[in-house]
């Protein structure tokens, strides 16, 4: 199976590139830009050696589909969607915050919960909740959108303007926005038998409008559970089935790894990639009911390289 890991393209009228955790991004002409998915996969803001199959293609086709599907709550970036793996769209300014919406005390903050913290990012937690319970509504954890190689933080809203990473009024919109688009989420996951338990959302602005940028709700940005499952799960202090990327989280954890200093990244063997690309294509059957369809081409790069410049060509 072919895998793309790295990009080196030089397209007309390329300003620069910035190379993401899991995404190539060109600017054309500081008007557009050109965003590759990828299959480098990342986990505690840590790039992982080795790719996995169809993990680009599963990430953009269902962040494509997203964004036409909540074009009308908020404008996005997205113009258009040249190759499986490539999506391009309005160049915007973005503010450096991630917003995260949370649905389910679990991952990040449960771990940060069961250690004793009733307050995260300014919001205050009750005392007894227990892992992957459902919060009376929706809660705003937004996290400072880090430098490459360095590691995301938990900011509050206070302390958002209080630096100046966003103005008060754009910040009411960016909370309207997240949470809106969580609910149409919420909505779209219940169709198809999931729950969207948490997600993050990153916005910008081009010409005095803001945009949501990006990927949404793809499984590098959220986590899903099977509703059918989920009640008796819970009751019972069981797992949760999800749809994530926190498996893979959990499976570095198992093997001693967790991001920091002096830990060494476990053995990407071939048994674990297929299974993570596997999960990955389980998630866009389900919350698209479509089947996937493998792209088969036999040099990524040739295939990406040729459509995105048909699409410059249209520019």
């Amino acid at each position: 199976m072919s895998v793309l890991t790295n990009t080196h393209f030089s397209f007309p009228k390329q300003i620069g590139v910035y190379h993401g955790k899991v995404r190539d991004v060109y600017n054309i002409a500081n008007e557009q830009l050109v965003m590759i998915a990828t299959d480098r996969i990342s986990a505690f803001d840590v790039v992982l050696p080795k790719g996995i199959p169809y993990k680009g293609q599963v990430l953009n086709q269902i962040a494509s589909m997203f964004l036409d599907a909540t074009s009308d709550i908020c404008p996005n970036w997205k113009l258009a969607s040249p190759d499986p793996m490539v999506s391009c769209g309005i160049l915007c300014k973005a503010f450096p915050l991630e917003m995260i919406v949370r649905g389910y005390l679990c991952g990040s903050a449960w771990r940060a919960y069961k250690s004793g913290v009733r307050e995260i990012c300014g919001v205050a937690l009750p005392d007894g909740m227990r892992e992957n319970e459902k919060f009376p509504t929706p809660i705003i954890t937004p996290t400072t959108k880090a430098e490459q190689g360095e590691h995301d933080a938990d900011i509050s809203k206070a302390e958002i303007l209080e630096r100046g990473l966003a103005t008060v009024e754009e910040y009411e919109k960016l909370e309207q926005y997240a949470l809106a688009l969580f609910e149409r989420g919420t909505q779209m996951a219940a169709q198809r038998g999931l729950i969207l338990v948490d997600t993050k959302y990153e916005f910008g602005t081009a010409n005095g409008t803001i945009y949501l940028m990006d990927e949404i709700h793809t499984p590098d940005s959220s986590r899903y559970f099977y509703a059918d499952s989920y009640k008796e799960n819970f009751e019972k202090g069981l797992p949760q089935k999800q749809l994530s990327k926190e498996f893979v989280r959990e499976w570095l954890m198992e093997n001693g790894f967790q991001g920091k200093e002096g830990q060494q990244i476990p053995e990407m063997t071939d048994e674990i990639i297929n299974h993570i690309s596997e999960r990955y294509i389980e998630l866009f059957e389900h919350i698209t009911g479509q089947p996937f369809v493998k792209d088969s081409s036999d040099d990524l790069s040739v295939r990406i390289e040729q459509n995105i410049l048909k699409y410059i060509d249209t520019i």
